[in-house]
């Protein structure tokens, strides 16, 4: 059983990060300076490295050695005298496993996603994962047997200073006890996650990462395509949009399939597990009430009207057009900077409104630039979007991009960053203790956006730019926070129909079009050929309900700068502590100093009305700029 090292991925489906078209490739390479790509030596130095194939063994040799030394006999060690610290010997044991086996798959993963499509790569990707599953098989007792401590003997254990070192992780594991089955159903359920889930999971990558689309006789990837959403001309527009629903359309039973397949797989694992309700897993894995996240859901499905259906509505009117096509929803305004961003002035732009807020904080994101932890061109075969890969606490985050030079990207960089700051900050709780639940995992890289963004508009030469660069930032929070719930809505309708059977491709684009129009509104219209757009979001397949995780850090942070505008001295230092705090606290204990509780009935209505205040602010500039005209 590994550590929660899965890392947030952000969406590259048009809304929240954008990839270069050949066009701006070949114009603006120039113009955006050299892109640095991740020196990924500080893990291995090649696949077929001894230090790795020396770590894999001993890993193999340490982990059978563990399994020999400890199962079966954790409750005999508690009950000897030394109970208390014989426990602790044991768990910093399985720690370190966790490390030197993160290292491992990390290394994989971060290869594979620089191409994945080179067979090389999906090789040793798939070798990895296949070995790595073997190995932690021998640990999957240790948490089990863990789990089966009585409950008086293991906290008077804790009293123990060495153990009581790991009361968060304990207590957090003794959360999943209720669901936790035998221990070879555990191993069965283990083994076979690389044939079943795990390889539908690669099918869903090497697929998407293999499909092209035709524009004017020229074959595009789909991030490139994507970018085509972006274009100022409206017709380029229509056409990658057409380009798209033909290739979704082409496709479309094969991600039936993969979605149908992995929602059952699911079913089969929440009904086993007793999970009550089609989300409960992910509640449990992010350490949060159901309650919560269900009130988050109502605040902004109840915010629709004041939020995207009135901004489309405004946008609407500023491009020329009664309603926008789906196709227009992410145009560029007539108002938004043409220039591209140069990598340097990027970064100085990030490091400055870090350093701004914090020194310390500008120096751990400094590092990423300077010791090769960033891969930012955009490359045939590389992963979409954009993520921080939290790695080991033993070595350090790594941040793959796709750069192109546009204001949001310049946004992306800080985000990204702002999760590296925060994995950085986390490593020192360990292996076990650093990874931070999805719901918190988002909050240093939103609070860094807005910290950017603050810059890049206190900069802004005019009125003009002033209203572009409000309504980017407005266009990304409805995109954080409505269309992640609107997804969230898509996923829970999806997964509640697949108990009752398969679902087919044209009941899927029918849930689609549900969520779309309740969450877009009027404003947009949404033609038959967007209902397979559901086909390409990969949160969809590789972490069910990840996706209101985004809605939750962009609220939370909302109202965590609105405490952070009006805070006296020492607020930076309260929140780094909360970001080194990594796993060990629940969000009620983090945003306590801050006189915040996302359990509130109206601390989501705090961090909504924010992006309602901008619409407002952009409304205002609107009119001047009319009555100026």
């Amino acid at each position: 059983m590994l550590p929660r090292n899965c890392f947030p991925v952000r969406l590259p489906d048009s809304l929240l990060t954008y990839t270069q078209t050949a066009e701006a490739k070949s114009a603006g390479a120039a113009a955006l300076g050299h892109l640095p790509e991740w020196n990924l030596g500080d893990l291995y130095d090649a696949p077929e490295s001894p230090a790795l194939r020396a770590d894999l063994e001993k890993a193999r040799q340490d982990a059978e050695a563990m399994h020999e030394r400890y199962a079966g006999k954790l409750e005999a060690l508690l009950d000897g005298g030394a109970g208390g610290e014989a426990i602790a010997e044991a768990v910093r044991s399985y720690e370190a496993l966790n490390d030197v086996l993160g290292r491992i798959v990390s290394y994989a993963s971060l290869l594979y996603a620089a191409d994945t499509t080179d067979p090389r790569h999906q090789k040793f990707y798939g070798d990895i994962q296949e070995k790595i599953t073997g190995i932690s098989s021998q640990l999957l007792f240790f948490p089990l047997e863990l789990n089966r401590l009585d409950d008086a003997a293991i906290e008077k254990a804790m009293a123990t200073p060495s153990l009581g070192h790991y009361r968060p992780w304990l207590e957090d594991l003794r959360k999943e006890k209720p669901y936790q089955l035998e221990d070879k159903l555990e191993q069965l359920f283990h083994e076979k996650a690389v044939s079943g889930r795990g390889a539908w999971d690669r099918l869903f990558n090497e697929t998407m990462a293999n499909l092209r689309f035709d524009i004017d006789g020229e074959q595009l990837s789909l991030e490139p395509t994507l970018n085509r959403l972006l274009d100022p001309d409206e017709k380029t527009r229509k056409h990658a949009a057409k380009a798209l629903a033909k290739v979704f359309k082409d496709n479309v039973q094969l991600f039936t399939l993969i979605t149908n397949t992995l929602a059952k797989d699911k079913e089969i694992s929440d009904r086993w597990r007793g999970f009550e309700d089609v989300a409960d897993s992910r509640h449990l894995a992010n350490r949060v009430e159901r309650d919560v996240v269900d009130a988050l859901v109502a605040a902004v499905r109840e915010a629709y009207p004041r939020l995207s259906h009135r901004y489309y509505a405004m946008k609407a009117k500023w491009l020329g057009m009664e309603t926008l096509k789906y196709w227009d929803r992410n145009a560029p305004l007539p108002e938004e900077p043409k220039q591209i961003i140069g990598w340097d002035d990027a970064r100085d732009t990030v490091l400055t409104a870090y350093g701004n807020f914090s020194p310390r904080m500008a120096d751990i994101a400094g590092r990423f630039f300077s010791d090769g932890w960033i891969d930012a061109p955009v490359r045939q075969g590389k992963q979409q979007g954009a993520f921080s890969h939290p790695t080991v606490p033993s070595a350090h985050p790594y941040v793959l991009l796709n750069y192109q030079g546009k204001p949001r990207d310049v946004m992306t960089l800080a985000h990204e960053l702002g999760h590296g700051v925060h994995q950085v900050l986390a490593g020192k709780q360990g292996a076990l203790m650093a990874p931070t639940p999805l719901t918190l995992a988002e909050t240093a890289s939103v609070f860094g956006e807005m910290l950017t963004f603050r810059k890049l508009l206190d900069q802004a030469p005019s009125a003009r730019e002033r209203k572009a660069l409000l309504a980017a930032k407005v266009e990304d929070m409805l995109n954080t926070v409505v269309r992640q719930i609107a997804f969230y809505c898509f996923e829970r309708k999806v997964h509640t129909e697949r108990r009752e059977g398969e679902l087919t491709s044209d009941r899927l684009g029918e849930i689609w079009m549900e969520v779309q129009r309740e969450s877009l509104g009027p404003a947009i219209e949404l033609k038959p050929e967007y209902e397979t757009f559901w086909s390409y979001i990969p949160h969809f397949i590789h972490a069910p309900f990840y996706v209101y995780a985004y809605a939750f850090g962009d609220c939370l942070v909302n109202s965590l700068y609105a405490v952070y505008e009006n805070a006296d001295a020492g607020f930076a230092e309260r929140y780094l502590e909360m970001l080194s705090a990594g796993g060990t606290k629940h969000h009620r204990e983090l945003l306590k100093p801050f006189g915040l509780d996302a359990s509130e009935p109206h601390f989501w209505s705090m961090g909504l009305k924010v992006i309602e205040g901008f619409i407002d602010e952009l409304e205002e500039l609107d009119r001047k700029l009319a009555a100026e005209a």
